[in-house]
């Protein structure tokens, strides 16, 4: 039985002890492909504010941080907010696995997408915290620069760093099909930069895109692989309410994934990894009524247990 390399083993095996993620959500960030830089909307898939009117009528109006940005009057709130996030997710993890170690996750929205000068003090906070050891930074491909890139490998030589990276697919009428904003030779451009400097790359991936087949979705992993990033998440494209997407669903113009398919595709995506790359993410969902479809991805507990047979059948232990 051959063990997946999860990003959990990765770490233990680089510490000698589990390492976990904190996610943090920072106000004031944004998308250039929400704010009109690179395109109107958001990807089809996404939920915000330009695609829920009604939403943002009843919001009042919100400061959003662009690279260009001359000044930030929401740093000392978003520095707050780094503490109080990582103090209140680490110490929970602590208190409940007896972890010493973690990541900063910055999770939400484009976490590059602002002035160089804000990244540095949300990060560098972010590393004085108590049992930090890295960073993870969750950006788009076209909202990263040479500065920004060469600033990350200054901090790697003491810190993890990693770089994570929405791939999605690598056919360009996949990325035009969801309003995605940029090509694949974009993604791999900045893939290869970041690798160039030493830094490490995670990419994501998903299954069940508009108008892709079985072998489009595979190709994607393989490219991904080529492409020499050190970890890879996947999972499955689901329906939320308020999206484009979900316009398309209404009208019978988007079929979900089902839930064999995927799980196939994801057995033959762990066959075609190698030893080096780490394992982040299988699959995810959502349990609450924005779910529109597909309804097997409001389980995940049950996802779980059907990937791990499907994997234990292929002869892998997740």
């Amino acid at each position: 039985m051959k063990r997946v390399f999860t990003i959990g083993r990765y770490f233990r095996k680089r510490y000698g002890e589990d390492v976990y993620k904190v996610p943090l959500s920072i106000q004031g960030f944004t998308c250039p492909n929400i704010d009109g830089t690179v395109a109107k909307g958001g990807c089809t898939f996404c939920l915000n504010e330009s695609f829920s009117p009604n939403l943002a009528q009843k919001s009042p109006k919100k400061f959003y941080l662009n690279p260009e940005s001359p000044e930030n009057p929401l740093l000392q709130k978003q520095l707050e907010q780094v503490r109080i996030q990582y103090r209140a997710t680490s110490q929970r993890l602590a208190g409940k696995y007896g972890v010493r170690k973690f990541i900063a996750y910055f999770q939400s929205f484009t976490n590059t997408y602002a002035p160089l000068e804000t990244l540095k003090a949300l990060y560098e906070e972010a590393l004085r915290q108590p049992g930090c050891v890295g960073l993870s930074i969750g950006t788009r491909s076209d909202s990263v620069s040479e500065e920004i890139l060469d600033y990350l490998a200054e901090l790697s030589e003491r810190y993890e760093i990693w770089v994570e990276y929405g791939i999605q697919s690598i056919y360009d009428e996949t990325l035009e099909a969801i309003n995605r904003g940029h090509d694949s030779a974009n993604v791999r451009e900045w893939i290869e930069k970041t690798k160039d400097r030493g830094l490490k790359v995670c990419g994501h991936v998903i299954f069940g895109l508009p108008g892709e087949d079985e072998r489009m979705m595979l190709e994607t992993v393989k490219a991904s692989i080529a492409w020499g990033i050190d970890s890879i998440k996947i999972h499955p494209l689901y329906v939320v309410k308020n999206t484009a997407l979900a316009v398309d669903y209404l009208k019978g113009k988007f079929t979900p994934i089902d839930e064999e398919t995927y799980i196939r595709l994801l057995v033959e995506s762990i066959r075609l990894l190698p030893r080096s790359i780490s394992v982040q993410r299988v699959t995810a969902g959502i349990d609450d009524e924005s779910l529109l479809a597909p309804e097997w991805c409001r389980d995940k507990h049950r996802q779980m247990k059907r990937i791990r047979e499907a994997l234990k059948s292929a002869g892998y232990c997740y």
